[in-house]
């Protein structure tokens, strides 16, 4: 082992710990990768920003464009609709019909903005027909999963394995070169889950709504100000009912209608109503005083905040958000988005007190007061999932068949060979914002940059691994313990291996540092490279033992109100009989 190896090495365990204790995010760890691979001198400049212009980050991006683009005309939101009605006569039926609609167009544009659009639509589902939302979101995640790995740009993950795969000298992957492999994946993995995987689901029934959803019935409530109060004519933040108690106060009304100045200002008249988010020991303090009353004694429900101006909102931290490794505190959240965060759900937990100061994550769900005028705007925002179903949104339908057109040319031509995949991706999104199917702002919204930076940031990683040695090196280590099995037992354990790895870290990191690795040890047993990155491909990107291993998981975590065990659960068999799967059909489709 040389310097430059260990120093690889050294690069390669430091990024796989920030990857897994989550200390910082996935964009900026992979971005230090290659700056401490430029300080070390392991890369040179030119091949260390090489990430952002290879072929696989600009095809992401464009795709990501294409996938907002469907979205922004309606198109998802109208087979999403099609499919929720046909709960209404078989549960069964319906999940069958809804798993297999979210495979099918997960197999074409990037399938966080598809589980964007079905989340809100299955818990509108749950609440019509008194169905449990985990028995739906989980499904429909791993639906998207499965229909992932079915075609080249169904993942980034197949895009990137591609790119790795054509600088090693190997031919480049077609467009539907997975699809008969992932079919049949698909075909398992849909059985499993209608046969064994949703009766594992725990039934988790929500009642009376948000209110109940969130427990909020005993942490909110109306306080009204008797003219004997001691704090009548004080501000707000400067009377004894605030400082000495020390509730938190959402808004004031006055003659039934919210004063809209800002806290700080407002100097507290008799009769006024003070919306306070309390526990029940402030509670009891609060009935304890001289000259205030309780409105709503310990109970509060949803039509509670059905008013002319307020609405109550459930929104999910969206996985590109700017709030993640934020607090509701050091964001300024109040200020930015103009709403109120009443409780946060992180990783199972539901907190009620203290949560200002919580770290959040991605998946995280946060329970909102916000007017409805502000609504509008948060909807837009880029920063959450809206979960909610206060309105209807508003799309560019007179749009949808030039956009499916525009998709399908994408699909043809690359598919055909007649332009390569990022040269049709591109076109296709000039074609789609030239036609006013999405507009250039929107374009540049659609990207996921934190997914451009980790791509741009980790591939370089990949260099170091071939350029120091390092790479050769794990791979006549593998092949020194497995090699005498046969490439059949090389290709399992390297599966395995994959699919554990991507459990904890980024599936494009994965497949960073594997899948060279894959290449070289076929080539020191003198067979094709196909199968073992096909290998590497599936198993990165079937992700089911963990809510924090694929991104569409940890969009439902939250908001499913799911427990960690829940994924392992269902999960890990899903995995076992996917790596079963692979071992033996992968040679069959792509043989040695």
């Amino acid at each position: 082992m040389t310097l430059e190896i260990a120093l690889v090495f050294g690069v390669i365990l430091v990024a796989v710990v920030l990857f897994v204790t989550e200390k910082v995010s996935v964009d900026l760890t992979a971005i230090s990768v290659m700056g401490l691979l430029l300080v070390l001198g392991i890369i040179t400049p030119e091949e260390g920003v090489s990430g952002f212009s290879n072929s696989a980050t600009v095809t992401v991006a464009a795709m990501l464009v294409i996938s907002g683009a469907l979205a922004k005309t309606g198109s998802v939101n109208f087979l999403g609709a099609i499919s929720s009605k046909i709960f209404k006569y078989n549960f069964w039926t319906g999940l069958f019909v809804t798993m297999v609609v979210v495979a099918v167009v997960s197999a074409f544009i990037n399938n966080t903005p598809v589980m964007a659009v079905f989340i809100p639509i299955l818990l509108g589902v749950g609440r019509e027909n008194a169905i449990s939302p985990s028995r739906l979101l989980m499904p429909v995640s791993f639906a998207s999963i499965f229909g992932g790995v079915c075609t080249l740009i169904g993942t980034s993950t197949n895009i990137l394995i591609g790119s790795i795969a054509v600088q090693y000298g190997q031919p480049a992957f077609g467009m539907f070169e997975f699809s008969g492999l992932g079919i049949i994946f698909l075909a398992f993995g849909v059985t499993y889950m209608m046969l064994i995987g949703v009766r594992m689901i725990p039934s988790r029934q929500d009642a009376g709504g948000l209110t109940g959803k969130y427990d909020m019935g005993k942490y909110l409530t109306d306080i009204i100000l008797l003219p004997e109060a001691p704090s009548v004519g004080q501000k707000l933040y400067e009377s004894p009912l605030f400082k000495e108690i020390k509730i938190d106060v959402l808004n004031v009304k006055r003659d039934n209608r919210r004063l809209t100045e800002p806290l700080s200002r407002i100097v507290l008249r008799a009769n006024d109503v003070l919306r306070a988010h309390c526990n029940i020991e402030q509670l009891q303090k609060i009935k304890d005083r001289v000259g205030v009353m309780l409105q709503s004694d310990y109970k509060m429900k949803d039509s509670d905040f059905s008013d002319e101006e307020l609405v109550l909102a459930e929104a999910i931290v969206a996985p590109n958000s700017g709030l993640i490794h934020k607090t509701i505190k050091s964001s300024w959240f109040r200020n930015i988005y103009r709403a109120t965060a009443l409780a946060i759900r992180q990783r199972g937990q539901l907190m009620h007190h203290g949560f200002i100061n919580t770290v959040l994550k991605a998946g995280d769900a946060i329970l909102l007061e916000i007017s409805k005028e502000n609504y509008a705007h948060l909807k837009k925002h880029r920063d959450f999932v809206i979960v909610s179903d206060i309105d209807t949104p508003v799309y560019r339908r007179d749009r949808i068949i030039q956009s499916l057109l525009i998709v399908t040319g994408v699909i043809v031509t690359a598919a055909t060979s007649i332009l390569p995949i990022m040269v049709s991706a591109i076109l296709g999104c000039i074609l789609l914002i030239v036609t006013g199917c999405i507009s250039i702002e929107e374009a540049y919204e659609s990207i996921d940059w934190k997914i451009i930076f980790l791509l741009g940031g980790i591939i370089p990683l990949g260099l170091a691994l071939q350029k120091s040695g390092a790479a050769l090196l794990i791979a006549n280590g593998v092949m020194g313990a497995l090699g005498a099995y046969g490439p059949l037992v090389v290709l399992s354990a390297l599966y395995l291996l994959t699919s554990l790895l991507t459990e904890m870290i980024s599936n494009n990191a994965t497949a960073v540092l594997l899948a060279p690795i894959a290449i070289i040890m076929s080539e020191a047993m003198g067979v094709s490279p196909r199968p073992m990155l096909m290998a590497v491909a599936f198993a990165a990107s079937s992700s089911f033992m963990t809510p924090v291993g694929y991104q569409t998981n940890t969009m439902i975590y939250g908001v499913g109100r799911y427990r960690f065990f829940d994924f392992v659960k269902v999960g890990t068999p899903l995995n076992l009989l996917f790596w079963v799967l692979g071992t033996l059909l992968i040679p069959q489709f792509f043989p040695f």
